[in-house]
């Protein structure tokens, strides 16, 4: 099973608790995070984009870096890890993202890919008059099919004179293009997401579900294998955890309970609204109805194994034995902790992990 690190490119992680470990986003953090990774042997890191933060007294995600400017200098600092950014398909075309692909692809050439997101919550967008209205919540899916296209396109072959209903080419050129087989991820899990993964992507990423339940994720990837067989494609699925672990079972849950304790509630509250209208509109909403739901917000409500490393270790296994499941995305309360933990104390009592160094 392959594993890679969800970097925290926004303050304060993936924790909307004014009691878990409070940071801002920085280069040297990141740096710090991502080079303990490749010694550590993870396979991967990715970087979301966020916009606009939730607020509250924590400033939850008020405080954000730039995917490809971060994953650009990240590639000049390592040398084997495989390094994805994410592209805000309302912001940037596909043309640009083109390039920029093969820019970083020429600083860690073959190491690099591109995570695809439609964008569902309007505060971000709204905030630079790029909100394509309501019907987006509906139709999202249909103009990223549009934008892959194209982006696909010119990395392969560096010519498009694509015409669609949300972008028309007209001879538009990208040389050089990047090392052939940049990979694209998709982190739709509704049924609709799926299907689109399946005909354009390289990779479905999903949320892990609940706390210490390592294995209810699994429709997911029976919906994705439904999915692929339609399109004859082969799409790796990757499902995200958050690890909070300690030397006992006790002393991580207590982590655990003191996070849960300073939930932001009033970031928390704006997560709730940004969220309603997409769980409403249409059928693309299955991401954005667990971020919010009520359970486990704090964490935005992804998988959470809580334990001492041993019993991680076994949690993550189970996770490996799932049909289908081809790797994890993990996230730490303390990422630089965290990731130094995994390396030294999960990892090496990892079935799955058994082909990696100590």
């Amino acid at each position: 099973m392959e594993v890679g690190v969800f970097i925290p490119i926004g303050n304060n992680g993936w924790l909307i608790s004014t009691t878990s470990p409070q940071y801002m986003p920085t280069f040297e953090l990141n740096k710090t995070i991502v080079q303990s990774a490749e010694r550590h042997g993870l396979d991967f890191a990715l970087s979301m984009i966020k916009l606009r933060g939730f607020g509250g007294k924590s400033e939850f995600w008020e405080h954000n870096l730039e995917s490809f400017t971060l994953m650009a200098g990240l590639a000049a600092v390592t040398s084997r890890i495989k390094l994805f950014a994410t592209a805000a398909t309302l912001t940037i075309p596909p043309a640009i993202v083109a390039r920029m692909a093969s820019t970083i692809d020429s600083i860690a050439p073959g190491r690099f890919g591109i995570n695809l997101v439609t964008g569902w919550q309007k505060a971000e967008y709204d905030q630079m008059g790029l909100w394509p209205g309501e019907s987006h919540y509906a139709d999202r899916y249909k103009y990223l099919a549009e934008y892959a296209t194209v982006l696909k396109g010119l990395m392969e072959t560096g010519v498009s004179d694509f015409k669609g209903d949300y972008f028309t080419m007209n001879d538009c050129r990208v040389s050089p293009r990047p090392t052939p087989g940049v990979k694209i991820i998709c982190a739709g899990s509704s049924d609709e997401g799926l299907a689109f993964t399946a005909k354009y992507a390289d990779y479905s990423f999903a949320l892990g579900k609940g706390a210490n339940t390592p294995t209810a994720f699994a429709d997911v990837n029976d919906r994705l294998a439904a999915a692929k067989a339609k399109t004859g494609r082969d799409v790796a699925a990757y499902i995200l955890f958050m690890i909070i672990a300690d030397e006992t079972d006790e002393a991580a849950l207590a982590k655990w309970r003191l996070y849960r304790d300073g939930a932001d509630q009033d970031a928390l509250q704006w997560l709730t609204n940004q969220a309603a209208p997409n769980a409403q509109g249409g059928t693309s909403n299955t991401n954005t109805t667990q971020l919010a739901a009520p359970e486990s917000a704090v964490n935005l409500n992804m998988g959470t194994l809580v334990g001492s490393y041993a019993r991680v270790a076994a949690m993550l296994d189970e996770v490996a034995a799932v049909p289908g499941t081809a790797g994890v995305l993990l996230t730490f309360d303390d990422f630089v902790a965290g990731v130094e933990a995994f390396g030294t104390r999960i990892q090496p009592l990892m079935k799955s992990r058994a082909h990696v160094a100590a």
